[in-house]
């Protein structure tokens, strides 16, 4: 099987050859630290091990112009309108035509990143703006709840210019929203204000034919995982979760097949010693591989506190896992 093959067999509850192995990518500094620990200058981490390729598109969510000062009021949203133009220069990746003619006899994984949460398209960059953001909520909500539509809008039209020239293997919804002890606001508001402005998109991939539509979240967002459900989100990438309430495992118990799952390897168990390392994929992988619609992978871009023995370590035995 090819790369692509493999993803989309894994992800229907099939039979592939093996699991894809994904990786997010080697920083510079990151391989600069491991030249240092024994990795060889010429080294290609690709070829060492197997890797899947992963290509994800990237349109331009930003308006444009950029805000200087976000919108506070419904007065100032017609501004905010006005630069979501999904059919604006720009938007979409440079030499597109190009791009298509090649994906259209790929063999990877293609993905499309349409959106970036709540946070991030409400303009929360900094803290002032998160405080902001909070008051508006309890404050004006009719206004939180109108630019999140707009946001939607924009979203399923960005959506459908690109579903329109090519077929993509998973769409990915970024959710920046969870904290230690749980998401930074309650599920009824999640639905309310979040959820129901993703609909014209998860209408436009429905349309056409999206199998995959993956909710990327990060630390505790298990209480919101019911609602992700109820709005068609059949996937879930957590990141950088290191708590027991975002256990893979659980998480499979309790919803079952409804929810693929991609990575959950803690990568705090990276940073340790060998004996956590083969602790952390041995209890949670083989369990969670052998009910399928699962791709092992570590919850977070591996960084330089990782060593490089522990790092070569980790795709060895999970190699030797999952072929088992």
């Amino acid at each position: 099987m090819n790369s692509r093959e493999r993803f989309l067999e894994t992800m229907r509850y099939g039979s592939p050859d093996r699991v894809p192995y994904f990786e997010e990518g080697i920083r510079r500094d990151v391989l600069k630290t491991w030249r240092k620990q024994g990795l060889r200058s010429q080294a290609d981490l690709s070829q060492m091990f197997p890797t899947d390729r992963r290509e994800v598109i990237e349109p331009d969510l930003e308006p444009n112009p950029k805000f200087k000062k976000w919108p506070t009021s419904r007065a100032e949203l017609k501004k905010l309108r006005q630069r979501l133009d999904p059919y604006g220069r720009g938007r979409l990746p440079r030499g597109w035509s190009q791009r298509i003619r090649r994906w259209q006899k790929r063999d990877h994984v293609l993905m499309l990143r349409i959106h970036r949460g709540f946070f991030l398209t409400m303009g929360v960059y900094e803290w002032r703006r998160f405080a902001e953001l909070m008051d508006l909520l309890i404050d004006d909500p009719e206004f939180v709840r109108e630019a999140m539509e707009i946001q939607g809008e924009f979203a399923a039209r960005l959506a459908e210019r690109v579903l329109k020239d090519v077929q993509v293997d998973a769409v990915l919804f970024s959710e920046p929203i969870g904290g230690n002890y749980g998401p930074l606001i309650s599920p009824q508001m999640y639905e309310d204000m979040v959820l129901r402005s993703y609909e014209p998109v998860l209408e436009v991939l429905e349309k056409y034919a999206v199998e995959t539509t993956a909710f990327v979240t990060y630390a505790n967002a298990r209480a919101l995982l019911p609602s992700i459900i109820k709005w068609k989100f059949n996937c879930l990438w957590a990141c950088e979760v290191n708590i027991n309430e975002m256990d893979y495992r659980n998480i499979r118990q309790e919803f079952g097949r409804e929810l693929r799952l991609i990575g959950g390897i803690d990568l705090d168990a990276l940073r340790r010693d060998k004996d956590t390392i083969r602790s952390e994929i041995e209890e949670k992988v083989p369990p969670l591989v052998a009910d399928g619609g699962y791709v092992p992978l570590a919850d977070g871009r591996i960084r330089s506190d990782v060593p490089y023995e522990n790092y070569v370590y980790y795709r060895e035995l999970l190699q030797k896992i999952t072929q088992q």
